[in-house]
């Protein structure tokens, strides 16, 4: 027998739970964005500051740092979209002749190619079948929502950036005051580490978008500002990035020759290994802590339930998740508080204003 009483204040309590539940599900787009404006502020946050400090009105310095992103942003469109079409152009329009040449490459290494047909496959294709008009309406759609997202994004961030004294003194209005410093202590530490990874990815990207235009300005790939420019873009996402970095470069590179497109795949394969070995762990240092299994995990929960959105947000949120059970695990088994930015000091990730 299993006998349970509930209060009317339990039941309001039950309610309410499921309502909010009900509401989180309903909002959760809009949750998102908070969400994605909240990481964004904390990169953002230590520019603004160090604005202001010299003298900068906070709304100015607010829209300067927006504008910049705006700026380099459209940019980046202007530079890649262009680019992507003329190659896609001249891969549909000579696919069968680079099938050709594909095949007497590998045959120079002793495979047999006979059996493999690849130009006649390659005349077979129906470019109108893979991409249809509602195919277009659909991508042209999906490319207005993200826009739209993230110029919304990008409004909801400056609120928070000029309104983050005020968003503080509301926060800790529910803050116990024996528990301030604790608070105080955690948001330091979340933001650092949360910023901090935006940042780092930040100078990762930049790093690898310039090696990607000098190796392929040295061996005379076309187009080789727009690949380096997707190819620091595609850093942003884990685990498929570096796939989304080379295959574009190494495809067109190709086309010139495949002893291009070998050097080419070689030189960025080699340049993954030494941002994954070697450079990432000296530029985040201790922000992320996370094992690779963790990584995976992360991106693939991610991936499985918000899409690219997860696949972004991913490792942000599973560092911040860290930040959180490092805290309670240090007041459990030391019973002191969290060190203010304790394991958190590299030096590309500054510390945001407490």
């Amino acid at each position: 027998m299993l006998k349970v009483e509930l209060s009317y204040r339990g039941l309001v309590a039950i309610g309410l739970a499921a309502l909010s539940i009900w509401a989180l599900l309903r909002l959760w787009p809009v949750v998102l964005l908070v969400i994605t404006a909240f990481i964004l502020m904390a990169a953002l946050l230590p520019y603004v500051d160090w604005l202001v400090r010299r003298g900068v009105n906070r709304i100015a310095a607010v829209l300067l740092i927006l504008l910049v992103i705006l700026v380099g942003i459209g940019s980046m469109v202007a530079i890649v979209a262009p680019a992507m079409f003329d190659e896609f152009r001249d891969l549909r329009s000579n696919l069968p002749e680079y099938a050709t040449d594909f095949e007497a490459f590998v045959s120079d290494f002793g495979f047999e190619t006979e059996r493999w047909d690849l130009p006649e496959r390659a005349e077979e294709i129906n470019w109108g079948n893979l991409i249809s008009g509602s195919q277009a309406v659909d991508y042209g759609q999906r490319v207005v929502f993200w826009v739209i997202s993230a110029l919304t994004v990008l409004v909801l961030t400056a609120y928070l950036l000029v309104d983050t004294a005020r968003l503080r003194t509301f926060l800790f209005r529910f803050v116990p005051a024996e528990r301030v410093p604790d608070a105080e202590h955690f948001i330091r530490a979340l933001s650092r580490v949360v910023g901090g990874y935006v940042r780092g990815q930040l100078i990762t990207s930049t790093i690898i978008g310039l090696y990607t235009l000098v190796v392929l300005l040295i061996l005379g790939v076309p187009n080789a500002v727009a690949f380096g420019v997707l190819a620091a873009f595609a850093d942003i996402i884990p685990l498929i990035g570096a796939l989304i970095a080379i295959v574009p470069a190494v495809v067109a590179a190709f086309q010139e020759s495949p002893t291009q497109a070998l050097i080419v795949l070689i030189a960025l394969l080699i340049y993954q290994q030494f941002e994954d070995r070697f450079l990432v762990p000296r530029i985040y240092g201790q922000t992320l802590n996370l094992p690779a299994l963790v990584v995976l995990l992360a991106v693939l929960v991610g991936a499985e339930l918000l899409g690219v959105a997860g696949v972004l947000l991913a490792l942000p949120a599973a560092a911040a998740a860290r930040v959180v059970l490092d805290y309670y695990l240090d007041k459990r088994e030391n019973g002191t508080e969290l060190a203010a930015g304790a394991g958190e000091r590299e030096a590309f990730a500054p510390d945001a204003p407490g």
